[in-house]
């Protein structure tokens, strides 16, 4: 539910000064260098777990206090979307949910505003192409 305060909250912070994954942790008072512990995983998980926990934490800095509530259809919540082409990876549009029950996303990676998810698509677009892509790496 968005309280007033909640709204005013949203409205005095400038995602735009969270430019990397640091920012984030520095906003939400955490660790950066505390990643999730992957060492028992096979090789080719433990990319894409740390790139989603960074996703969280910035999506989180970012939404300042926003969340989705998944039972109100009339509030809209934005995700970036990506096209991954044999020419590359590139973000295309940004996209809001709908009365559908299907997602693309997991509900932690959305926010309240069209602006947001593009500014998290261009800027962040390394943490997800390690989480969305396999890489020899």
């Amino acid at each position: 539910m968005t309280t007033k305060n909640s709204e005013k909250k949203n409205e005095d912070f400038d995602y735009k000064t969270i430019k990397t994954f640091e920012d984030a942790c520095k906003k939400e008072n955490i660790d950066p260098e505390k990643l999730p512990g992957v060492n028992d995983l096979p090789e080719d998980l433990k990319k894409p777990i740390i790139a989603v926990y960074k996703l969280f934490l910035i999506f989180l800095a970012i939404n300042n206090g926003w969340k989705p509530d998944w039972s109100n259809s009339n509030q809209y919540k934005y995700y970036p979307w990506y096209w991954v082409l044999s020419s590359g990876f590139g973000f295309d549009f940004s996209d809001d949910s709908f009365t559908l029950t299907t997602t693309y996303v997991g509900s932690r990676l959305c926010t309240d505003t069209s602006d947001k998810a593009k500014y998290i698509a261009s800027q962040f677009e390394k943490e997800y192409q390690e989480y969305l892509l396999y890489s020899e790496n």
